[in-house]
């Protein structure tokens, strides 16, 4: 407590689902649900595509590590979310809170650089085919998944940095799921115009310019679609339909949750948005890359019958 009867905070109190005191262990059951899902669901593509010689091409090699980034990225919301409506404990220590503010930055933003890499990687394959194994070739697959995440990763922990240099004072209350950096502008005491405009700057940076070369690589593939000869256009189009899906899910509930004014936002319908935004694309990757891939379901019946042999004799 300062001189002038001002508190200042050290730890936050996410208030999540406080407000459906009777349907925690629903709750709890339910995500619990989805977060086992997702690993299993996201983790057995990432096998797949390590352990199959068939599935070792660069596509799937960018699959794979998609599918690890979204378990990276539930896993800084969705375990803390179980612990919290497990033991109704909500406070969160201010380094725990910007480690996972952290986190979320570094896998979202990553996210979006990853999906413009796979979107390449699309139109070399369908607009470059003759040299794709020479531009696409295992060093520049994995300099391109490295360069990504080392370029990211200070951006990101600068950006925290600077968050979490403001103080926070009166209400320690975050009335959201998790570290959501616009609640926690909220609690600052000091002008917050230059954080705003920052995280503004990163997010064209990271979020729309990502996007634009996506559409720029998508107009280039549908062109060169468009010449080909009716027979290979239904297979040429099949090896880019997945990731456009998974293109158009992460970016739509990304734009659904923070596009709206802030005028019309309740607290509970941020919270709903913010928990589509977060678990949408991981829940639906595996459906995506499996229901439509028969390279992949080819390689999990093969792991599955080989697992299954010892058992069956």
């Amino acid at each position: 407590m300062a001189g002038d009867n001002i508190s200042f905070v050290v730890e936050f109190i996410l208030l999540g689902f406080y407000d459906l005191p009777h349907l925690q262990g629903v709750l709890f059951g339910v995500f619990l649900v989805i977060f086992m899902y997702i690993l299993i669901g996201n983790g057995l593509i990432v096998v797949i595509t390590k352990v199959d010689p068939a599935l070792q091409t660069p596509m799937y090699f960018f699959i794979g590590k998609f599918s690890l980034l979204e378990i990276c990225f539930t896993s800084a919301t969705l375990p803390r979310m179980l612990s919290d409506l497990w033991t109704q404990k909500r406070h969160i220590s201010m380094l725990a809170c910007a480690v996972q503010l952290c986190f979320l930055y570094i896998c979202g933003s990553f996210e979006c650089l990853l999906l413009a890499i796979m979107a390449y990687d699309r139109y070399v394959a369908i607009c470059k085919p003759l040299y794709y194994s020479i531009i696409m070739n295992n060093r520049v697959c994995n300099m391109l998944i490295l360069g990504s995440l080392m370029f990211v990763t200070p951006v990101m922990i600068g950006e925290t940095y600077q968050i979490f240099s403001l103080t926070f004072c009166g209400s320690n209350e975050l009335d959201h799921l998790f570290c959501d950096v616009t609640s926690l502008l909220k609690l600052a005491c000091a002008d917050t115009s230059v954080n705003e405009f920052s995280l503004y700057i990163y997010c064209v940076f990271f979020g729309f310019l990502p996007f634009f070369l996506i559409l720029l690589s998508y107009i280039k593939i549908i062109n060169a679609i468009l010449k080909m000869p009716s027979v290979g256009r239904h297979k040429a189009f099949s090896t880019c339909s997945s990731h456009l899906i998974v293109v158009v899910l992460f970016y739509g509930s990304g734009i659904i949750t923070y596009s709206q004014p802030k005028s019309k936002h309740s607290a509970e319908k941020e919270k709903m948005l913010s928990l589509l935004y977060t678990i949408m694309t991981p829940v639906f990757n595996p459906i995506i890359y499996s229901l439509r891939n028969k390279d992949v379901i080819t390689s999990l019946k093969k792991i599955i019958s080989k697992g299954l042999l010892p058992v069956t004799k």
